[in-house]
This record gives C-alpha cells, structure tokens and sequence, in this order.
C-alpha cells in the first residue's frame, strides 16, 4: 500500500475494524437461523380444492428459492395429523376436526375459504333435514377425511346413529358419479361451489340440493362453522342455477402449519392467502378472508403480528430473501453499535499510545547502547555499539508518525546522532591515547 492516506487510516483503525469483523462472525453465530430450504405441505386428492390450494402455495414458496414438496392424501384429518407428527411443514385443514384429532405441534395460520357441506340427494329420496338421512346410502367421505369427520358429527347430532343408515366411503367426484348412477340415496361432500361436479349435480333434474334450515343454529352451536347463502343463479345465471337461494351450512380450510415453522416461511404463506383468497368468492364477500375468526386450532404468533399490522416494514420494501435476513440481522444492531461506538472513539487515543511507547523504547534503547558506548573499553565493543546505533537511526528515519508527533521523532534522531557523535568522540579519544 504506497497510498499515505490509506496507510494512515489502517494505523488508526486497522485494530479496531478487526475487533468488530471479528464480532460481526461471532454474531452472526448467534444470529436466527435462517429459513428452511425445503418445506412440504400435505395437500389432498388428486384434483381436489385442498390439491390446488397446495400447489398454489407451492409457487409462492418455489417463486423466492425454497423447494416444495406437495403431498397427495386422504385430506384434513390425515393432513393434520402428518403436521402433528412432523412428516409434513404445511396442511390444509378444514376448520372442525382438531377436536377428533387434537392440536398439540399444529398452528393455524387462518381459515382461507369457505368449505360448504352440501347435502344433494335423489328426488325419489325425500330430504328435508338431516334426520330424514335415516336408513339412506349416504356418502360421507373415506376414513381421515374433513367431511368424513363434519358429517358424522352433524348427523349424530341430528339424532341419526351410526347404525340408522348406510355409510359409503365416497366422497368429491366418486360421491357425486355413484349418487348419478342411483348407486347412492345421497351424498354430504364439502367442496367449493365452483368445482365442476357440483354444477352437474345442480343442473340435473334427478338430483335436488337440501337446503339447511338449520344452519345458522349450527354456526351458533359450532364457531368454526359458518353459515353462507348460495343466491339463486349465482352458479349460472343463464340457467339460473340454483332456482332458489340455498342455505348452507360451512366449515373453512384453514393453512395449518408445524408451530415451530420458521416465521419467514409463515408471513410468506399469510401474504399468498391475502393475494390467492382475499378478493372474495360466489360465498363470501371480498376482504372475508383470509381470517383468524373461523379456525379451531390456536393461531401462530407470526399470524397474530401480521393480522395485527401487516407485513413488516422491511418487507414491504425489500424482496422476501434481502428483508428475511435484515429481519434476522437487525438484532445485532445495537450490541454492535455499542461496540463500534467507543471503538472508533478509543482508536486515536490507542494510537497515539503506541506511538509514544514505541518512542520510550527507542529512546530506552538508546540509553542502554549510550552506556554501552562509554562502557566499552576495546575499539571492536565500539564498533559494535556504533553498528547498533547506525541501525537504530536507520529503523526511526524509516517510520511514519503523524505530525504532531514529528517533533518527537525529530528530537530522537537528534539524540541518537548525539550518542553516536560520542561514541565516535570516545574512539578517537582512544586513538590519540594511544598515539
């Protein structure tokens, strides 16, 4: 480095960027881990709403670098359990079935759209409330399913036993294909009103569609459910399909994650459910979700903060990669900000020590090689004391102080000049004794 400024500068600082550079690693030992790079979310049936929420999640996870895996399953109740038992990050969960399953290492992140049961039965079959399901082929969805789990709760709750009618293990397009071909009396499946089998079911003249009187008692009676309104026409309004409003009665699907999901990954999912469900649907009005109200299971402290005040600052900001690690690093600021501080504030004074002690050892040096010199008594020890002296003057004319220390360093070589003078005095003192 020829530059004097540079030099200059690294003098003064050089110590203490090392000191906090190497505070900076140690930090950043201690700092939050990042983000996981491969998450997993438990999805559902091939085809499916619960499969094509996954997969839409999925992009918003892939779109920032992380890998995604999405799992094909029997639904809410195997979805919530792989979560639980940590063979999966994510799930889709229909709100009303952690009270089968339990919540323990399971938050949700809130509910995202509205699930409605519908309840669609043959015309030669009369359905008018649930009770009238007794001794019917009714399909109720597999074993580990969400609907499996709302519908046996609904109906024993209406009075119909286990035993008063015949469960069929069908449930989404299965249900509705076996309820078409007669091979079923009716069938309670949970879906979204724009799947294309529910529109089939509507529009065929031997299939009728119950509506729920009782559905606003069961919202009361469960606040995971929710009861919503399909408007006559709202499915096709050419056909006007329905013919009349329907009352339904509807759970949720709620985004439940691990409770110890890294909160970055978290705010990211919360921020796709905004962008993917809050525009509203043929069941809910815009702004309706995503929301907290509905879930069951106890919602993430990332989900209470962003339902709170949104997303973070420097996220709105910064893309997720750059604000995930200044949110992560911003904790280091202060401690070292508290070292930085007296560091700089200490680094002229250190200086200016190091200065003058390394001109206390020169002018120690010199004193012992003055005695040295007067001490010797061959012209070989002189010799040797005027080599070290000439050594001595050359090492000081070699360095560079500042300025206010010039005068310092201009009286050492003046001093050592003297010494040498008279050491050179004292040899020849001796030759002309000699002589």
């Amino acid at each position: 480095m020829n530059n004097p400024a540079v030099r200059n500068f690294l003098r003064f600082y050089g110590a203490p960027i090392a000191i906090i550079v190497l505070g900076l690693i140690v930090a950043f030992m201690f700092m939050a881990p990042a983000p996981p790079k491969r998450i997993t979310i438990a999805g559902g049936a091939s085809g499916g709403a619960y499969a094509a929420t996954a997969e839409t999640y999925a992009q918003a996870l892939r779109a920032v670098g992380i890998e995604v895996e999405v799992l094909e399953t029997a639904g809410s109740v195997d979805n919530l359990s792989r979560v639980k038992a940590r063979t999966a990050d994510v799930g889709i969960v229909q709100t009303g079935v952690a009270g089968d399953v339990g919540q323990e290492g399971a938050a949700s992140l809130g509910a995202v759209f509205y699930e409605p049961l519908w309840v669609f039965h043959r015309k030669t079959v009369r359905v008018e409330e649930l009770q009238d399901l007794a001794r019917a082929r009714v399909a109720i969805g597999p074993e580990g399913s969400g609907v499996r789990a709302l519908a046996s709760l609904l109906l024993t709750e209406a009075g119909v036993a286990p035993g008063d009618f015949t469960a069929v293990p069908l449930a989404g397009q299965a249900a509705a294909t076996a309820l078409l071909k007669g091979e079923i009396d009716a069938a309670m499946v949970v879906s979204g009103p724009t799947t294309g089998w529910i529109a089939d079911l509507i529009r065929d003249p031997q299939i009728e569609l119950t509506s729920m009187k009782e559905a606003h008692a069961l919202g009361r009676r469960h606040p995971y459910l929710d009861e919503v309104v399909l408007y006559r026409g709202v499915i096709d309004l050419a056909s006007i399909m329905p013919r009349e409003d329907v009352m339904l009665i509807a759970p949720a699907a709620q985004i439940v994650v691990r409770d110890d999901l890294h909160p970055a990954i978290q705010s990211l999912l919360i921020e796709t459910a905004f962008a993917a469900h809050g525009g509203g649907s043929l069941l809910a009005d815009p702004g309706r979700f995503p929301t907290p109200q509905l879930s069951d299971i106890a919602i993430s402290d990332e989900a209470k903060r962003y339902y709170d005040n949104g997303p973070s600052f420097l996220r709105r900001i910064f893309p997720f990669s750059v604000a995930n690690f200044l949110e992560r690093a911003w904790v280091l600021a202060i401690p070292l900000i508290t070292l930085i501080i007296p560091l700089v504030r200490a680094a002229p004074p250190i200086y200016r020590w190091r200065i003058r002690r390394k001109i206390y050892v020169w002018y120690n040096n010199l004193r012992e090689l003055e005695a040295a010199g007067r001490a010797a008594e061959t012209a070989e020890d002189r010799m040797e004391v005027r080599a070290r002296l000439a050594d001595l003057q050359a090492e000081t004319g070699n360095v560079e102080v500042p300025v206010s220390y010039t005068d310092d360093l201009y009286r050492l070589r003046a001093h050592i000049r003297f010494v040498a003078e008279l050491v050179d005095k004292l040899s020849a003192q001796e030759r002309h004794a000699r002589i």
